[in-house]
């Protein structure tokens, strides 16, 4: 079942030419390239996947301070993520994969454990793949 929501704040991007064309989103101007194993030439342009990868990080990361902030847990300033993206052939076309390598530096192990749950039940990232895609959460 959807949720609807009440935007705060809506971000807008295009693409134009697909994977081998470009994209734009706020002061970003990109080249895009599809990856030789997609069948790409490859190339120094980005994709979408490595798009959502970095986006996912970035909101997880977002998620985690609110967590913090809520249960009264310091996050560190240094708190990264490493995400990958995998995209594969499925029976109605293709679909993602989504590993997040989680790390707290200095958060006692089961107390980073407790934030990366909770996070992970906030997240928008989360919240609109949530039983779509499988995604690894892995604390490092």
């Amino acid at each position: 079942m959807t949720q609807s929501i009440t935007a705060v704040y809506t971000a807008h991007g295009k693409a134009t030419g697909g994977r081998e064309g470009t994209a734009s989103a706020g002061n970003q101007n990109l080249t895009l390239s599809t990856p030789k194993q997609l069948g790409g030439a490859g190339g120094d342009g980005t994709n979408p996947e490595e798009l959502f990868a970095m986006g996912y990080a970035a909101c997880f990361i977002g998620a985690l301070k609110f967590v913090g902030g809520r249960d009264k847990v310091a996050v560190p300033a240094d708190t990264s993520i490493e995400s990958s993206v995998g995209i594969g052939p499925i029976p109605a076309g293709f679909g993602i994969e989504v590993e997040l390598k989680v790390s707290l530096p200095g958060v006692d192990a089961a107390v980073a454990d407790k934030l990366i749950e909770e996070a992970h039940k906030v997240c928008p990232y989360s919240n609109a793949t949530r039983g779509n895609i499988n995604v690894n959460l892995i604390r490092v």
